[in-house]
This record gives C-alpha cells, structure tokens and sequence, in this order.
C-alpha cells in the first residue's frame, strides 16, 4: 500500500541561484544582484542556473497528528537499504509537475541525524516559479513523502494510558517528495488511504474517534495471532511446561510460534550464517528430489514448423534430499523464568540463532571441504581460479576464517597500496577482486593442519542447497541436576547442487613475503 504523509516542521527554504564565477562573500540568499555598469540598475539573478529549494521531506521520531485512533513517528533506520535512485520531488504530488529528478542528478536526499534532508535545483517553468514564489513568500512551509512499508516493516505498541503508537521501522520504497500547501489535506494532516486505520475501521467524523481509538486497539493489537501465540510461548517457559493453552504441539511437544522462528530461518539477522548465500528450499516431505536451476550453459534449439522441440540441457537439476532431526538445548535459568522483566521469548530466540548459525555454518563448511581442493600461495592464484577454474558467470565470493581475512586484509601491492576494495554490501565491507569475503569464525573453520588458511572461492547459491522445515517443537527438560530450560529439534539436510561451482583453495602464510601484483 502507498501511504502519504505531511511533514509540517519542514523546514523549506528557498535560495536564488549563485553564479559561482562571480559570487563573492555576500549572502547567497540574496535575492537582487547590482549590475556594476549600472549603478541605477539592478538585475534579477539568472534562472537558467536553477533556484533551489531545501528542508526535511521526513523528521525522524516526531509524532503525526491523530491519524484515526493511533500516532506516527518514522524511526531513525527507516531508511536503512533503501534505494533513492528513482525518487522524484513533486508539486502536491502531481506527477505531471515534476520540481527535481534524483536519477537527473537535480534532487540530492540525504539521511541525517534529524531525517530525510533533500536539496532541489528546480526547472525554469511556471509551475516551479510558482512553488518556488509561495515558499519564498511563506505561504507554503510543509513538506510531504509518498512511500510504502515493508514486510513487518511497521509496529504497534500502547503505553499505560492507552495511547497506540505505530512506529515506521522500515520503509520498502519512496516514492516522491513532494512541496504541499496544509489546506489540500484534511484536519489530520495526512492523505489517508486504506493503511491507515480510520479507513480500516471505516470511521471519519471527529464524534467517532473514541469508538475508533477502542476498535483500533481490539482489532489491530489485541487480537493478532502470532502475538498471541507467542504470549502463550512465554507462558510455557514461565510454567516449566505446564502451560500450553494457545499453543499448537506435535508428539506432545511445543511448536515455536513462526513469529519467533521466521527472522532466523529468513536469515534477516543473520550475517554471521553461509546459509544466506546458500540456495534455500523449505520442503514439506521429509525426503524427495528438487530440482533446482544451475548455471547451465543451455541454449535454445531451432525448431522447424510442426516439428517436436529437440531436447536441451535446460539448466535444472534434480536434488536428492532427506532431513535430518537436530536436537539442541537453549539454557533458561529460573531467575529468567521468574522475572516477568526478561523478555524471554527474546533469549530463547537469541539462544536458537545461535545454534541455528552454529549448525547451518558447521554443515555448509564440511561440504565446501568436498570442493576441487588445490594449494595456492598467492593472489595470482586466487585470479587464476576466478578466471580458469570457475564459469565467468558465477557470482563469486570469497569465504575464508579469521586468519585467513587478516591475512588478505594486510595485502599490499608492489607499490605499498593495500589490495583490498571496500564493498559496502559484503558482511566484512571489503572485496577482493571484486569478489565479496565473507569471514566464518576459526573455532568453526579452523586453518589447515600446515599453518595455511583455508579459502573457498565460487558461488555458494550454485554450490549449495539447503532443505529445511520451518518448524522448530521444543519440549520443557531438567537437563541435569543444576540445569533446565527447552530441548529443541530442528528438521533440514544439507546437499550438494553442482560441485564446479566453488573451488577449495589453502593459502600459506609463507606468501606474505612476497608482495601481491
């Protein structure tokens, strides 16, 4: 869904443009210039060069206006990975009176402390004079942003008075900026849609706002499933397992609510797990066969009219699967059972990450030990694998264990230049080659029995499948004299998809005295 919504405290301003061959100290929001030949004469400055505009289109954590039971703000990391490259800045979001283009290098947005700052060099038109004459004149001072949330991107939350509070926490995508007069929207402040709650529930007028608060709260946050669910979860820990009402089982046995298993078999927080660059399948049968596309080298074959279409290689292999049921134990003490404080539903989660992280990483490296296996001794070698070994069209990465980043790390060419590039969108922020590196912690990839540093180099999604069932059951277990908590089973396998797909590379240390090329 599309939301929109007015920012009041803006911030606009609007600024003459400046010649820069000619601008001396004076103010650059002056708005008449002397022409020097002329001492009667003044000019106006040249529009050609663009006037600007400026302000916030987003202020972070500043609560809207009551938008039918419930408050606004926009969190901080609203904006985290999101792309602005096609983000337009409008005039009350008319699409036909386009002000800037980011994609036309005339709209620059920033995210800053305070929120979502933009700068925009407006066209030489009527309508963008026009805007750029009410907000000089500060008949318009307010600001507006078009955007839609992603996926859970959004939360409720009610304080002790009954206040409800829905906090953007992620949005998907910005649409527009926009430059708005307040008369063109309503009392609220806002473009309310079929997002927002008033529309939901199906009440507008101000007598109904106490009737839509209620329902906001009962049909929003009171009765949603997983919540629920999950308080049930947190019930049965606080209980040793006596309580389980709200809760589905399986052989006697509690299964974790999806709400708290989801992020982790989603890998949304989970850098530290291989399984994100593996290809991931969740299967229902406990065994069978999927077929899966490799990078194949297929092409289309011609085919005469009425004549059967010949057999091609179409890149799809089939994968031979079975799970496997994994058991582990997440601790919880009584003084966590006990103290209504803890948020224990998040320790058990933190404590399944971990042996989620802990069993994908430990499964996926021994079958990268299965690779074409060769000694190298230094990045030549590394290139001859990228270039010879491996199909041009994989999409490589580089996965090696602490030692072996430090190593890559301190690289130097012939010239005293470190050799790695900084890569914003790999786990460790740095490449080599162009190649991501992703860093698997030695207790879990420890080095080679020689002192060399492991290194596997390929496309892990090419390489690797995952098959998984996404439900995890746990059971309350005293698991000896002094400890209890939840023995908890995982069902999922691990295979092979094309094992050219990644190469096994053992680096010596040795070759770090020797500079790279």
């Amino acid at each position: 869904m599309k939301d929109t919504r007015l920012t009041i405290n803006a911030e606009l301003r609007a600024d003459e443009p400046v010649d820069p061959e000619t601008a001396d100290n004076t103010d650059s929001t002056q708005t008449t210039a002397t022409d020097t030949t002329d001492p009667d004469k003044t000019t106006q400055p040249d529009d050609s060069k663009g006037k600007t505009l400026s302000g916030y289109a987003v202020v972070f954590n500043s609560p809207s206006k009551d938008l039918g039971g419930f408050v606004e703000v926009v969190s901080p990391k609203a904006f985290d990975g999101v792309d602005l490259s096609n983000v337009l800045m409008l005039s009350n979001h008319n699409y036909s009176e386009v002000l800037a283009s980011v994609k036309a290098g005339t709209l620059k947005l920033e995210v800053d402390d305070k929120g979502l700052h933009f700068d925009a060099t407006l066209p030489n038109t009527s309508f963008a004079n026009d805007v750029y004459e009410e907000v000089s004149s500060g008949n318009v001072d307010s600001a507006s942003f078009s955007f839609a949330v992603a996926d859970d991107g959004d939360t409720f939350t009610k304080d002790d008075s009954g206040n409800v509070t829905r906090t953007i926490n992620q949005v998907k995508s910005l649409f527009d900026v926009s430059v708005v007069a307040v008369p063109a929207y309503d009392d609220t402040n806002v473009a309310v849609d079929s997002r927002s709650y008033e529309k939901f529930i199906g009440k507008n007028t101000k007598a109904d706002k106490e009737e839509n608060k209620k329902m906001t709260e009962k049909t929003i946050i009171d009765n949603k499933p997983e919540e629920t669910e999950t308080r049930s979860f947190e019930n049965y820990i606080r209980s040793e397992g006596e309580q389980r009402d709200g809760l589905t089982t399986e052989n006697n046995q509690a299964v974790v609510p999806s709400e708290v298993v989801t992020p982790i078999f989603e890998y949304k927080q989970n850098e530290a797990n291989l399984g994100q660059f593996a290809t991931v399948k969740t299967v229902s049968a406990g065994s069978g066969t999927y077929p899966i596309s490799t990078n194949s080298n297929a092409v289309l074959a011609t085919k005469d009219e009425l004549a059967t279409i010949a057999d091609v290689d179409a890149g799809m292999t089939g994968v031979d699967y079975k799970v496997a049921t994994r058991a582990g134990k997440i601790f919880i003490s009584q003084e966590i059972a006990d103290d209504s404080e803890v948020p224990i539903v998040s320790e058990v989660q933190g404590q399944l990450q971990k042996l989620v992280n802990n069993t994908d990483n430990t499964n996926i490296v021994a079958l990268l030990k299965k690779a074409t296996k060769s000694a190298i001794t230094g990045v030549d070698d590394i290139k001859k694998a990228f270039n010879v070994d491996l199909d041009p069209a994989l999409n490589k990465m580089i996965i090696t264990n602490q030692g072996g980043y430090n190593y890559l790390d301190t690289l130097k060419d012939s010239e005293g230049r470190y050799m790695l590039q900084t890569d914003p969108t790999a786990p460790t922020g740095s490449a080599l080659l162009g190649a991501p590196i992703v860093v698997v912690p030695s207790t879990l990839l420890p080095d080679e029995t020689d002192g060399s540093f492991p290194l596997f180099v390929g496309d892990l999604s090419q390489y690797l499948a995952i098959f998984k069932r996404n439900q995890v059951t746990s059971n309350w277990t005293q698991f000896d004299s002094y400890s209890c908590g939840l023995a908890v089973v995982i069902r999922n396998d691990y295979e092979v998809i094309d094992d050219k797909a990644m190469v096994y590379l053992t680096l010596a240390p040795a070759s770090a005295a020797t500079p790279a090329k």
